[in-house]
């Protein structure tokens, strides 16, 4: 194990870029650029670091000997362009009688996590009558979903765990919502990451809603849960 070191710019005006995530997905490693914009991590040749920050593309690069021989390679980040969704504003026809506009104010109910005895946590169930009947049967069939896919990719509950035990690696994902640095670590498309959470009876607005910490985490738990269940 070496240590490899660069700097990261802007690629369009070439500044240095401070705060901007590394991680070496080959030995699940986090690192940050400093206020210059350099950056130093453990790594090995030919292992790919993974390098992502807020309003940019992320960006790959494998580790040559070239980088491992004269080393600060310069990395350079494309920032992406964003364009905002149309907001549409409806009324709901307020009449300025508070017993009339009580009534007529939309309610939005949340979803309810129920219990499961003899598991330590517990089951997003959904705002319906039927919640607890489906987070049974989520206990009962789906969830093996999410085995028959690590079954197949058996590195991957090793590099899940690795994952949650690195706080770099925690505190980048706590603060990302795109699904891809989640699916360029587990090596899994965003696809299978939503009908895991899905089968395992997360809602829709969490899926939809949550961090990538937060989704992490749910798979994580998910899996515990099965192995728990298929003992």
């Amino acid at each position: 194990m070496i240590t490899i070191k660069g700097e990261v710019q802007n690629a369009a005006d070439n500044t240095s870029m401070a705060n901007v995530s590394i991680i070496n997905i080959n030995t699940i490693k986090g690192a940050i650029t400093n206020s210059n914009g350099e950056f130093e991590i453990d790594g090995r040749l030919n292992d790919t670091l993974y390098f992502s920050f807020i309003g940019f593309k992320p960006f790959k690069a494998r580790v040559t000997n070239d980088w491992i021989n004269y080393g600060n390679i310069i990395i350079k980040l494309t920032e992406l362009g964003f364009a905002l969704e149309e907001v549409v504003v409806s009324s709901h026809g307020l009449t300025g009688f508070l017993e009339i506009d009580a009534n007529n104010i939309p309610t939005y109910q949340t979803n309810t996590r129920y219990a499961i005895p003899g598991l330590e946590t517990s089951y997003e169930g959904g705002n319906s009558d039927n919640a607890v009947n489906r987070s049974i049967k989520a206990l009962l069939n789906p969830i093996s979903s999410i085995a028959n896919l690590f079954n197949k990719k058996k590195n991957q509950l090793k590099r899940l765990r690795r994952i949650k035990e690195d706080e770099e690696i925690r505190n980048l994902l706590q603060d990302k919502f795109d699904r891809e640095t989640l699916t360029t670590l587990l090596g899994v498309e965003k696809v299978d990451i939503d009908q895991i959470l899905s089968n395992c009876n997360y809602s829709k607005q969490f899926i939809k809603t949550a961090n990538d910490l937060q989704i992490m985490d749910a798979i994580s738990e998910c899996y515990e849960e099965y192995k728990i269940l298929n003992r």
